[in-house]
């Protein structure tokens, strides 16, 4: 990779990190449904005047915009207000790996290799591990939203799987404006209109940039920075600094939240990165495979 490349990879794997600390903070002054519903807003428009819509069947941008827009955020971000930190949120939703593997074997019919096998015994001992220190920092509830929001994942990425080469950042704008009014209908519902009424009257800076940050930084420049990269390498190439996220998010965690770091965190996150890192050498071995058998 050219040094420019592995420098925008490093910077957009640290915005995707530190988005977590960001999330948490605009949820001090916001309800989680409402706050998603702001994000892919702010998404579309008025983006959407601008950018074309990508050139496959509208209903494959519903789904996409649904599942892993709609459904995955609203878990995230619920999870993360009931009492999940940053930095662990950042470690468990990365079991999406795994989800996505299992579904990709079970729809899509990939080989599964033990690498992979090893990765996410290795991985979800660490997940367990979390979930055996549960307390002041993560409840239940939470615990299990943030692994929902992770499974979500899977389908969402068999979506994708099925859309093809599409322009990335014109799928997240358009799928933005099919996420947000669900989100607006849930959030009124769930939430309701005097929370949300005065969540806006009372928006202090903080929570009005991190809703900036979370929009045009993480959603719009994050995810085309990050297409235009897959389009020029493989994903073996790129998929191994997606490892970084959650160190970024742990520190970030404990930097702006002070969230300490216990013995059994770091024992977690260990195995998590570990089972992450073991799974993508089996990945990266069977896009080897594929590459020499074609």
């Amino acid at each position: 990779m050219r040094l420019s490349h592995i420098l925008l990879a490093v910077l957009t794997i640290f915005i995707w990190g530190f988005n977590f600390v960001l999330i948490k903070v605009g949820l001090l002054g916001m309800p989680p449904i409402f706050l998603v519903c702001c994000r892919f807003f702010l998404s579309c428009f008025p983006a959407i005047f601008f950018i074309k819509r990508p050139a496959v069947p509208f209903k494959k941008v519903v789904a996409y915009g649904l599942v892993m827009f709609a459904l995955q955020f609203a878990l995230l971000f619920s999870g993360m207000h009931l009492g999940v930190s940053p930095g662990l949120a950042a470690l468990v939703l990365q079991a999406q790996v795994f989800f996505i593997t299992f579904l990709g074997v079970v729809i899509l019919k990939e080989k599964l290799r033990l690498a992979q096998i090893l990765g996410a015994l290795i991985a979800f001992s660490g997940i367990g591990c979390i979930g055996l220190n549960m307390g002041g920092e993560m409840t239940l509830t939470g615990f299990l939203l943030i692994i929902s929001a992770a499974a979500v994942c899977a389908p969402g990425n068999v979506i994708s799987k099925k859309i093809g080469p599409v322009n990335m950042l014109s799928l997240v704008v358009w799928s933005s404006l099919v996420a947000w009014p669900p989100l607006l209908i849930a959030s009124l519902w769930l939430e309701g209109p005097a929370v949300i009424l005065e969540s806006l009257q009372t928006l202090s800076w903080k929570s009005a940039g991190a809703v900036l940050y979370i929009t045009y930084l993480s959603t719009l420049f994050g995810f085309s920075m990050w297409n235009r990269l897959i389009h020029r390498y493989t994903l073996g190439t790129i998929a191994p600094f997606s490892l970084l996220s959650p160190a970024v998010g742990m520190l970030g965690s404990i930097l702006v939240f002070h969230e300490p770091l216990y013995s059994w965190k770091i024992l977690a996150g260990s195995l998590i990165i570990l089972g992450l890192g073991i799974n993508l050498v089996g990945m990266r071995r069977v896009t080897v495979e594929n590459i020499q058998d074609n």
